[in-house]
């Protein structure tokens, strides 16, 4: 455990360890109080919903079709690039604080996406944005997904942000 006490982003991991427990938390409640492919509650917005459904492939359910070697695929690729990431973040100097918050969130959101995959051999999806503009015969629903996805669309997007809009202070020692 000496890699905590270093000047690096290690402390950042317990905000992992927060998405995943956050995001296997919610993946629990929904799983008990909605039934599956069921449409649940819509108590907060017309335009959202909670929803169960089961995500057998990556975002917007690609590869969801293909027979079950995407699962595998999947797994392979969460854990290389959460253990790219762990590394990279216990080499970044802690001062540049917004830069591990994002690398953690991502971590996290793998992660529990991860083990969804791996005891379930799916991924539990609960949130469902849409809209409908009747005059018009508009109708869109985003597909669903959960705290997992959140965290890794934040931490990249933060990611993408301290790349082209400047660099984060180095620290001076």
């Amino acid at each position: 455990m000496s890699f905590i006490k270093e000047n690096n982003g290690s402390r950042f991991l317990l905000w992992s360890l927060f998405i995943v427990i956050i995001d296997q938390l919610t993946k629990y409640l929904v799983v008990y109080n909605i039934e599956e492919n069921t449409v649940g509650w819509s108590f907060m917005a017309p335009f959202f919903r909670l929803v169960h459904v089961h995500n057998e492939g990556a975002a917007f359910s690609f590869l969801a079709d293909m027979g079950g070697w995407q699962r595998y695929f999947f797994c392979f690729v969460s854990v290389s690039i959460s253990a790219l990431l762990i590394c990279y973040l216990l080499r970044t100097d802690r001062k540049k604080k917004w830069t591990c918050l994002a690398i953690s969130l991502v971590i996290g959101g793998a992660i529990g996406n991860l083990i969804d995959r791996m005891v379930l051999s799916y991924v539990i999806d609960f949130l469902l944005f849409h809209f409908r503009i009747d005059a018009f015969s508009i109708a869109y629903t985003y597909p669903a997904f959960n705290v997992a996805d959140i965290a890794v669309c934040i931490g990249a997007g933060l990611l993408v942000g301290i790349g082209f809009f400047g660099k984060e202070e180095q620290s001076k020692s």
